[in-house]
């Protein structure tokens, strides 16, 4: 087969690539099979039945059978070109294959030809009855199309044996058909789990676990992948790890649908992490439990040591340490680098102790420029203005931790005894910035 030249640049590719179309074809004897450009590539079969696929760095519409260039595109075009890939004899044995997934599914052509090397259509039967068993659910067309792209398996199913009693089954737990639409669109594979041994089985090891029908369709609303769960080994002795030290079916629930990746761990190394923080005084009642599991895992001894070190440099025992910890398991998986610029602004330049950090460690989470530095100019600003009473920690923590509306509104307060704290605040706030 013989390869297209790339084609120059030319005001008038149209007319252009249909002329190139035209001889290349004359050359190598094929016939367009799909006249319509989608995506990038275009189908040609020769006469022996072989496909081949052409690509196009360019968007092309067809219109009245002629091929057209939209001219919002051209200033986009730096090289085009038409490349051939010769498939085998195999290709050419998944025609209806390719055919019928670009023309019933909307496939865009590669994936079309990738897709029916795992699945090969003979007849048009089977699929037609798939499709249409959708669309009876109540899902559109172009779900249809997303759905059989990430799992186009699904056409070889039998819809009366291999879908339907899924279908049932969520109904009968409580879903909705728009919940199971939604659901199945965003996991498709899960078409593929057996009723009997894994979904079924799975629901109820999740009903047992959360403890209400109620929140474990929450989680299935939230999560789609957590009917696959049976292929997520770790997570349902991880869930019951949780369960057995006392975190209740409504914190599981959060920690189900909010850290998947923190309960995904090897059940050893998630049991590891779990001793390790409820020896340090973690409560499994606590939302910040997962917290402070997730930052246990998240580093090796050395790096914890690391920042242990980092914090008693300032002059913070252990005990104080943990304690911050505790508070806001984030303040150790900050850097080295933004420990020390908090700490060296909290205690140098305001004057305040280290163990501030100890009692407030979110102070450790919040940005320098956008919020710690700002805001101490200001507040230094309203003391020697009168618009602050004496230095109090409280005080001054609530000053940093306060949302950005509250603050504003704090300082309006002050600009009525005060004129300009505003605009000081601002000019500070763009200069950090």
């Amino acid at each position: 087969m013989e390869i297209f030249a790339p084609l120059a640049i030319h005001k008038d590719l149209s007319s252009q690539l249909l002329k190139s179309l035209n001889e290349a074809m004359e050359k190598v004897e094929v016939w367009i099979k799909s006249m319509t450009f989608m995506g990038l590539m275009l189908i040609v079969e020769n006469v022996d039945g072989c496909y081949k696929t052409l690509q196009i760095r360019e968007m092309f519409y067809q219109r009245e059978g002629k091929i057209q260039n939209s001219e919002s595109h051209v200033s986009l075009i730096h090289r085009l070109f038409l490349r051939t890939s010769y498939s085998s004899q195999a290709a050419s044995d998944n025609s209806f294959t390719v055919s019928y997934l670009i023309d019933s599914c909307g496939f865009p052509p590669d994936k079309a030809i990738s897709a029916s090397k795992r699945l090969n259509i003979q007849t048009p039967d089977r699929a037609d009855s798939v499709i249409a068993f959708f669309k009876n659910q109540g899902f559109t067309e172009t779900q249809i199309s997303h759905l059989l792209r990430k799992f186009p398996r699904a056409l070889a199913c039998n819809p009366q044996i291999n879908l339907f009693p899924k279908f049932e089954f969520l109904r009968s737990v409580g879903l909705s058909d728009s919940d199971i639409v939604k659901i199945l669109v965003a996991r498709p594979k899960s078409l593929c789990k057996s009723l009997k041994n894994s979904i079924e089985p799975t629901f109820n090891l999740l009903r047992d676990l959360l403890q209400s029908n109620e929140k474990t369709l929450l989680a299935i609303r939230r999560c789609a992948w957590v009917l696959d769960l049976d292929s997520r080994a770790n997570v349902i002795p991880n869930m019951q790890l949780l369960r057995d030290v006392g975190m209740p079916g409504s914190k599981l629930l959060y920690v189900l649908t909010n850290h998947p990746r923190d309960i995904s761990d090897t059940k050893e190394q998630f049991k590891k992490a779990v001793e390790e923080v409820m020896e340090m005084g973690f409560d499994p009642l606590k939302t910040n439990f997962l917290s402070g599991v997730h930052a246990v895992r998240s580093m090796n001894k050395s790096n914890w040591e690391k920042k242990m070190e980092t914090y008693e440099k300032w002059g913070l025992s252990k005990a104080q340490i943990l304690l911050a910890f505790r508070t806001n398991p984030w303040c150790m998986m900050k850097s080295e680098e933004k420990i020390n610029k908090v700490m060296d602004c909290l205690v140098n330049k305001m004057g305040f102790e280290a163990s501030i950090v100890a009692n407030n460690s979110v102070l450790i989470s919040l940005s320098m420029t956008k919020r710690i530095i700002p805001r101490c100019l200001v507040y230094q600003y309203c003391l020697d203005n009168g618009l602050i009473e004496g230095k109090n920690e409280c005080g001054f923590c609530w000053w940093l931790k306060s949302s950005d509306n509250i603050f504003m509104k704090r300082l309006e307060r002050y600009e009525t005894k005060a004129p300009g704290v505003l605009q000081f605040y601002q000019e500070k706030l763009n200069h950090e910035n």
